[in-house]
């Protein structure tokens, strides 16, 4: 006889029927700083400029770390030696000595404080004066802007180098900081040309207008809104530029209107070596290659850098 008991049953869950819902995932919306540092990590350019300059950063800092020797103090012993003999001369000799006897991989080493350290500076003040000046000329307008630029056309209508040099006759002892303050004097213009082109087109844009509907004073849309929509193309300028300011004063040193002694510079090592080039290529080639690699490395940084802000090269 069959079984006419019912097994009893639950109503089925509605949810255990439905499909699983899968969470949607917003990835957060980057910056345009953001998508240049993930491009600048992919790029082989910025990669080997970033080590380059950090290893001249380091010689910088710690010149001592690399080399034991002094670079001013000489043995006449060793006059235009290029080769020395393992055991006879110290390892801070393997590059050679001088005429007056002194390392010549003492003086590349030391040498890069000085190159450094204009370079930065220089860079440093041009890019605080120069973006100050265009950021108030873009944004005003006016006659503000007509004297502004006046002002920067007469100084860009110098020869760079030239006026340089024509300042550095008017110094008889010219250190790091006048030789800094000499460059610094006339490189501003391109800095403040590029500023100010960026600030009038950013001043348009409706967050700027809606700032200033809202009733935000004159220095807050400067600094809090335009300032950092503007910085992109300064900051590429600047970094390109600072391999331009390090060969200038490297040229300046080398024409005898640069640094002076006792302070180390690759231009006037440069200098005395194109006088011996005949019978001591080595005082030459090598502060040579060191100031070509230390240019090569932030024009590097500057070209991955425009390339990472630049939207259409993506």
């Amino acid at each position: 006889m069959p079984d006419m008991t019912k097994t009893a049953t639950t109503p089925e869950d509605p949810t255990s029927a439905a499909e699983p819902v899968e969470a949607v995932k917003t990835e957060k919306a980057r910056s345009l700083w953001g998508d240049a540092w993930i491009d600048l990590r992919r790029n082989w350019y910025f990669l080997i400029s970033a080590v380059l300059i950090l290893l001249l950063l380091v010689i910088t800092a710690f010149p001592s770390w690399f080399t034991s020797a002094s670079p001013t103090a000489g043995d006449l012993v060793h006059h235009f030696l290029s080769k020395p003999e393992l055991g006879k001369v110290g390892s801070d000799g393997w590059l050679g000595y001088d005429g007056q006897g002194r390392s010549v991989y003492a003086r590349v080493i030391y040498g890069t404080r000085a190159s450094v350290i204009v370079g930065l500076g220089v860079t440093l003040l041009v890019t605080v004066f120069g973006g100050l000046i265009g950021m108030l000329a873009g944004y005003f307008g006016g006659w503000i802007d007509a004297v502004l630029s006046g002002f920067t056309n007469v100084f860009l209508g110098v020869p760079f180098l030239l006026g340089s040099m024509v300042v550095l006759q008017a110094f008889t002892e010219r250190s790091i900081l006048v030789v800094v303050m000499a460059l610094a004097f006339l490189g501003w213009t391109q800095i403040a040309r590029v500023m100010r082109g960026a600030v009038i087109t950013v001043k348009q844009a409706d967050f700027v207008q809606a700032a200033r509907a809202l009733g935000a004073g004159t220095n807050r849309i400067l600094f809090r809104h335009i300032l950092p929509n503007v910085m992109a193309p300064v900051i590429v300028v600047a970094t390109i530029s600072l391999g331009v300011y390090i060969s200038a004063e490297a040229t300046l040193s080398y024409l005898g209107l640069g640094l002076a002694s006792p302070t180390v510079s690759w231009g006037m090592d440069i200098s005395d070596g194109a006088s011996q080039i005949r019978v001591a290529q080595h005082i030459l080639l090598y502060p040579s290659i060191m100031l070509s690699l230390t240019v090569l490395a932030f024009i590097m940084l500057g070209e991955a850098v425009r390339n990472a802000l630049d939207p259409k090269t993506r």
